[in-house]
């Protein structure tokens, strides 16, 4: 099996719209969650969230294509162009054949759903645009990426909730490492703060009104955000041949399913889901420098995630440093573990850990060195990624520094 490397990196989220800028924020332990301005806000119970702002659509996309392109495509293209202006690559038609692109999503357009629901059923139009299944669809923003630079090889969309850019990640990690393809474009993208994609979740009570706390003792649950990130997965000797960057190293993924309930976290998944994700990269539990933990906020999840962790890790569990960046941008769902991979990546090359931002007091159910409130200096070799979904469904990566 082939070696599978990152060779670019590009970014739209909260915290900033692109790498450094987020790079930046997450130094600095910036939170982006802030009021909603959101159509109908006023409406809502839960009036905050981790927005994009100061995004100019037209500034980046010609006025006659954004007709076609919800708000998470978009993010997904502008992250593209970043991550291939930095791999340095060109797509010709040979290398077009052998190269895809594997995006996650969990809500897709749902923008374009909420604005045209609005129209039929608010406003009472009987027409809606004849390019909304086109907008709406959880493809739409792989296909564009396809389209964009002439990815002619394997290419679809993952779609398992919170846990969808992991999976599309480890797929296209797979994908190279099998020689399925010898070039992937990969991450998540994800824009669901509208009324719609707010008062759904309300509906669930695990948001909190106030912030995002992960780990804290008082914490009071999960903060939506939007963006996404996307990233160039490349094979080894590849990259080495074309001269590229190497930013760092992929060396396993793991999945699982509870089995269990539809959105109780239960520790069994996790637990198998990260030992998977170790056993292949050949990596022992105490090799791990740093967890990207997957960290809501809410009190079932991370009292879930530390028990689990310290199955996995045992008594290094007490010692490894785990945060989570959702404290910063929010849950940005389906491109979430994304944005956190772009934490995972400033460990590895910068050596600066990202906060848990948002801490207050210690849960002794927890007991874990979670990084509270101010970014770390450290040496970290090696990184774990966790994600897991409702559903039950769990994916985990694993990198390392580069070669």
């Amino acid at each position: 099996m082939r070696r599978v490397v990152i060779t670019g990196a590009g970014t739209l989220n909260p915290l900033g719209a692109d790498v450094p800028a987020t790079f930046a924020a997450m130094q600095q332990g910036r939170c982006a969650i802030g009021p909603l301005t959101c159509r109908d806000v006023d409406r809502l119970s839960i009036q905050i969230g981790a927005e994009i702002r100061n995004f100019t659509p037209e500034d980046h996309f010609a006025r006659n294509s954004l007709s076609l392109l919800d708000r998470f495509t978009q993010i997904a293209l502008i992250s593209a162009r970043q991550a291939m202006a930095q791999s340095g690559l060109v797509i010709d038609d040979a290398l077009g054949l052998r190269a895809g692109v594997i995006l996650g999503t969990a809500g897709g357009g749902n923008t374009t759903v909420d604005d045209n629901y609005h129209t039929v059923y608010a406003e009472g139009k009987n027409r809606v645009h004849p390019f909304v299944v086109p907008r709406l669809m959880h493809n739409a923003a792989a296909s564009h990426v396809s389209m964009e630079f002439g990815l002619k090889g394997p290419g679809y969309t993952v779609s398992t909730a919170c846990a969808s850019g992991n999976h599309a990640m480890g797929q296209a990690f797979h994908m190279v490492r099998g020689g399925g393809a010898d070039v992937m474009l990969t991450g998540g993208s994800e824009a669901m703060l509208c009324f719609g994609g707010i008062k759904a979740w309300e509906g669930l009570r695990v948001m909190s009104r106030d912030t995002c706390r992960p780990f804290s003792r008082n914490r009071s649950g999960m903060v939506q955000g939007e963006g996404g990130a996307v990233f160039v997965f490349e094979d080894y000797d590849h990259a080495r041949a074309r001269g590229a960057e190497i930013l760092a190293e992929v060396t396993g993924f793991g999945m699982s399913a509870d089995a269990g309930d539809i959105v109780m976290p239960d520790r069994d998944g996790p637990v198998r889901a990260m030992r998977a994700a170790l056993a292949d990269a050949g990596t022992a539990p105490d090799a791990v420098d740093y967890v990207n933990a997957h960290g809501t906020g809410t009190a079932a999840n991370d009292r879930t995630e530390a028990e689990a962790l310290r199955i996995v890790m045992g008594a290094h569990a007490d010692m490894v440093p785990v945060s989570s960046t959702k404290s910063m941008h929010g849950h940005l769902i389906g491109g979430t573990s994304a944005v956190e991979l772009l934490a995972c990546l400033m460990a590895l090359r910068d050596g600066v850990i990202a906060p848990t931002v948002n801490f207050s007091e210690p849960d002794p159910e927890i007991g874990l060195d979670v990084v509270p409130n101010c970014a770390r200096q450290a040496r970290v070799d090696v990184v774990m990624s966790n994600a897991f979904a409702f559903g039950g469904l769990n994916a985990v990566l694993v990198l390392k520094r580069a070669p």
